[in-house]
């Protein structure tokens, strides 16, 4: 009996698999016949709507540099190796270039000095088709330079005193750099009270001096010595020498009245010898 249970078992099992393989035939028979059939113009509206999205090796990273490029915008790089004439800098992976003229404000001697810094930069050429990216970090650096400027020079008011530096001399005044980076003009009549016919008789470059600030105008100070130092007191009349009285300084010299001669011709001149001997007594 058992055996006769056990044959009967394994028959019904055999009979429900037999029975899920023929129902999941029939479901994918009739998935398939409900599919939607695809024709030749399905497939043509299909790659007209992925010709409008652009060619699918466009490089978006490339329209990215472009808008950087458009914008202006600063952002760090680290500086990866040395090449011939420059640095090269990674940006998104793609190689950026910086010419040794654009890596700093004044000359560079040694590239190496730059390897393995982070430099603050901005694209200034971003080629897509000839995949060329040019960096630079000096624009940025005059930008920061601008602007602090700008900010040193709103900070200053008439009458601060500065220390400055001689940055060069003219026959009209002396450029002097203060020590916030911003400079005014020393006219020559600001140096000092006494007269002074050039700046360089008194001033020579290099030199640090006091100033003062005694005008703000168009983002340009005017600057002076002379405000800083005490003014030469002048002569009271009490100072002055006395005259001598009246009567210790000799007589007045008298005025003698000249004669007047109110002439005018009337007549007719006369050269008879008769008239020039009228009134002549002869002895």
């Amino acid at each position: 009996m058992c055996k006769e249970a056990e044959v009967k078992d394994v028959a019904e099992k055999t009979v429900e698999a037999a029975e899920s393989a023929v129902e999941a035939a029939a479901a994918e028979a009739v998935e398939a016949a409900a599919a939607p059939t695809e024709t030749m113009a399905d497939l043509g509206d299909a790659l007209e709507e992925s010709l409008k999205k652009g060619p699918q090796n466009d490089d978006p990273v490339w329209d990215k540099f472009e808008q950087m490029l458009e914008e202006k915008t600063v952002f760090p790089v680290k500086v990866d190796s040395v090449v011939k004439a420059g640095v090269v800098a990674f940006v998104d992976d793609v190689r950026g270039f910086i010419p040794a003229s654009k890596l700093s404000n004044g000359y560079v001697e040694n590239l190496e000095d730059f390897k393995g810094k982070t430099l603050d930069v901005m694209v200034i050429t971003a080629d897509k088709a000839a995949k060329r990216l040019v960096l630079s970090a000096r624009e940025v650096l005059r930008q920061k330079e601008k602007e602090a400027k700008a900010a040193a020079l709103a900070a200053c008011q008439v009458g601060d005193v500065k220390e400055g530096t001689v940055d060069s001399l003219m026959d009209y005044g002396a450029f002097i750099e203060l020590e916030d980076g911003v400079s005014g003009l020393l006219h020559v009549s600001q140096i000092d009270f006494k007269r002074i016919e050039k700046p360089s008789d008194v001033l020579e470059k290099g030199q640090k001096v006091q100033v003062k600030i005694i005008a703000i105008k168009d983002g340009k100070l005017s600057l002076s010595m002379k405000a800083l130092k005490e003014a030469p007191a002048r002569a009271e009349k009490s100072d002055r020498p006395e005259r001598a009285p009246r009567s210790d300084r000799g007589p007045r010299r008298e005025r003698k009245d000249e004669e007047v001669f109110n002439y005018k011709e009337t007549g007719k001149a006369t050269t008879s010898l008769g008239d020039l001997l009228k009134g002549v007594k002869l002895d």
